[in-house]
């Protein structure tokens, strides 16, 4: 049965620090849209993925392992989903239907595996189609490598764009000094494959010596956001930072987000990780958050359902269990607004084909909200 609450007004943010080339927000009045958060999907703890399908159905993806299609009202696990490494923030991860789906029937997946040589896992990119509640005809289309027994960083979002390339992302999995500079290893990056996993033959590393050439961008610490701005096309990309320092960046093909040579944040202990937030060579993000937010989840808004909220940027926080709506001028961050606060950890947000907002939060299942 679905549940509606109405929500009358929102409150200002009040984090307002940002990086050296973006003046402070200061404190803004709310800004106000009456809507309902009606609840759509039950009984799912971490409801990390979702998927629209053409039916109606909302394919969701639990981070143990579980694949559930919700039609109807009614929740139904899809067989044969691939054993997933369900350690830490590894596990079933994300979905995204290809642009072609209602011709070819792909759907992919990206996931933590353990399938290589060494113990642990890493991130996993596979396609498959949907068959009678089954996942069938599967294909692994990139594993990364090496295994490894960490529990942290795996990524990693699925988007994408106009021309039909599929970007990923894969966090540099706890290694930062090893992993996000090095183009020879995976992880810290964003890759760009075909969409059936072969590599674009104008990807930047094509042609160096040793490289992955699946990688589009490289120096990122876990990336949990991934979008396409619906009047650019350009990809929009979030992260997470350690005790501070999580970014927004806009994704350039060759080029080097700096992590972690540069950062806005410190470590956990609270000692310093460097003392350079900018370098030549290194992109600046467009907006840092600190304190960290854990950002999760990611979408701009295009919808006339929400007219009042076109062109803003919606992120989900994991740290402190709200939405936040960002409104964007020329690539700048000129405010912010606080929704849904203290529903819970919100893991992701989409705007489906209906035109309507659905939000996944952690121990609650899946909401959409509706404007009154």
């Amino acid at each position: 049965m679905k549940k509606s609450v109405l929500f009358p007004y929102f409150f200002v943010v009040l984090l307002s620090t940002s990086c050296a080339q973006q003046p402070d927000l200061g404190i803004n009045l709310p800004k106000t849209l009456d809507f309902t958060v009606e609840t759509v999907v039950e009984g799912i703890q971490n409801p990390w993925g979702m998927a629209f399908l053409p039916d109606g159905g909302i394919l969701v993806s639990e981070k143990s392992g579980k694949l559930i299609l919700n039609k109807s009202g009614k929740n139904i696990e899809i067989e044969n989903v691939p054993p997933v490494y369900n350690r830490g923030q590894g596990g079933l991860l994300d979905i995204e239907l290809h642009p072609k789906y209602k011709e070819n029937g792909w759907i992919y997946f990206s996931y933590a595996s353990s399938d290589g040589d060494d113990k642990g896992g890493n991130t996993a990119i596979m396609r498959a189609k949907l068959s009678k509640n089954r996942l069938v005809d599967q294909q692994v289309l990139y594993k990364a490598v090496p295994n490894s027994t960490r529990g942290q960083h795996f990524g990693s979002r699925l988007e994408f764009d106009r021309k039909g390339y599929l970007f990923f992302s894969i966090g540099e999995r706890g290694d930062r000094d090893v992993n996000p500079q090095d183009t020879k290893r995976d992880g810290g990056k964003i890759y760009r494959i075909n969409d059936d996993g072969s590599i674009p033959k104008d990807n930047p590393f094509v042609g160096t010596k040793g490289a992955k050439t699946a990688i589009y961008s490289y120096g990122h610490r876990n990336p949990q956001g991934l979008t396409l701005h619906p009047e650019t096309g350009e990809l929009w990309e979030h992260e997470h930072g350690p005790r501070g320092g999580d970014e927004i960046n806009i994704i350039q093909k060759g080029k080097n987000y700096g992590w972690p040579v540069i950062t806005y944040g410190i470590n956990y202990s609270g000692t310093k990780i460097t003392d350079a937030t900018s370098k030549p060579g290194m992109e600046q993000p467009i907006y840092q958050w600190t304190p960290s937010i854990a950002p999760s989840g990611m979408t701009f808004v295009s919808s006339s359902k929400y007219p009042k909220w076109k062109g803003n940027l919606l992120v989900g926080s994991l740290s402190f269990q709200y939405l936040e709506r960002l409104e964007i001028q020329n690539n700048k961050v000129v405010y912010r607004e606080k929704l849904l606060d203290g529903m819970g950890r919100v893991r992701n947000v989409r705007q489906a084909p209906d035109g309507y907002i659905y939000v996944g939060i952690e121990g609650k299942g899946i909401v959409k909200l509706v404007p009154k």
